[in-house]
């Protein structure tokens, strides 16, 4: 099969126009968030929305719970939806629920988002107290069923520790280096660094409050950025992880920032005068401009193996090795 185009993270306002979108433009995998404050019962009306839309809608998308159903669904021309969560949040405080996660489909999982959670702690936190008791049994069980451990709204401390805790890979599906642009989500070149030297991988963001210039950014600054971070960290640790929260009305940022632990309204990593989603660069605004980014990486030096590697061979390299089971705890 020729190179698949994979997008690491959406939070897109999903139905038939975004679906044949995504055939339009070529994508053979997504992972989409299901789940940011959802307990464990709104995880599972989320999964019976998307089983309703695989029903109606088989011939644009199938489920991705492997490297393979992203073959199967670029040789049939769909595209594999690949389950995530942005918070833990689900598996409320019984350890027993990743595997009923796993199970039920989902196969990235954040250990916190902006705050402090049972797990780890958010980079919205004054405090960063690392990876926490229940945290650390977390990880060792998401190893061995394969969920992936997503560090990618996590705080220093906590997601270099559980770089070093986690015995495989762990992937920051959606941030960029804080050397080109200082916003709290993006990571540091000491996280990065770990994260490659671990294996892991990073999903380069194109939501506008992680870019340089914001909304402003161009293609080529983008671009760059993705060059001196392939040599930094090795070409092969690198993909696109978008961020995209395509057609989502402004309310919905509040419910991602706030959830319900706060009557407060928590404006994150926006301003107070700009509360709303920000636009995205005029050259990436939907599924249709991906290929777009590939023509960009072209043209700041990266060659053809390159460019396939970080527009989705990577990912599918990732999914192989991390959605299936790993060793058994032992007794």
């Amino acid at each position: 099969m020729p190179a698949p185009l994979i997008d690491g993270l959406q939070y897109s306002n999903w139905g038939e126009p975004i679906f044949r979108q995504m055939r339009q433009g070529g994508v053979d995998a997504v992972h989409v968030t299901i789940a940011y404050h959802e307990t464990f019962r709104g995880m599972v009306e989320r999964i019976e929305e998307w089983n309703r839309w695989f029903a109606r809608f088989g011939e644009l998308i199938i489920p991705g719970r492997s490297g393979d159903d992203v073959r199967l669904a670029s040789d049939t021309d769909r595209t594999a939806i690949v389950f995530g969560l942005q918070t833990p949040d689900p598996i409320e405080n019984d350890l027993g629920l990743i595997e009923i996660v796993h199970t039920l489909g989902v196969r990235f999982m954040q250990l916190s988002y902006n705050n402090q959670s049972l797990l780890a702690t958010g980079c919205y936190e004054q405090d960063d107290s690392g990876i926490t008791r229940f945290g650390r049994e977390a990880i060792v069980e998401m190893n061995r069923v394969g969920l992936v451990v997503d560090m990618s709204h996590s705080a220093q401390r906590s997601t270099l520790e559980s770089i070093e805790l986690s015995e495989r890979p762990v992937a920051i599906t959606h941030a960029n280096p804080a050397w080109w642009y200082p916003a709290r989500r993006n990571k540091s070149d000491d996280v990065l660094r770990e994260l490659a030297d671990s294996d892991g991988m990073l999903g380069l963001s194109l939501y506008p409050h992680h870019l340089q210039n914001g909304s402003g950014c161009t293609l080529d600054g983008f671009c760059r950025m993705v060059a001196e971070s392939a040599e930094r960290y090795g070409v092969e640790h690198i993909g696109i992880g978008s961020d995209l929260c395509q057609d989502q009305p402004d309310s919905v940022v509040s419910w991602m920032r706030n959830g319900r632990w706060t009557r407060q309204t928590d404006f994150g990593e926006g301003s107070a005068s700009a509360p709303g989603f920000p636009p995205q660069p005029k050259w990436f605004r939907n599924n249709l401009d991906l290929t777009g980014i590939a023509a960009g990486l072209t043209a700041v030096g990266f060659d053809d193996p390159g460019v396939e590697a970080i527009m989705g061979g990577n990912w599918l390299r990732f999914f192989d090795r991390s959605f299936g089971p790993g060793q058994d705890v032992p007794s």
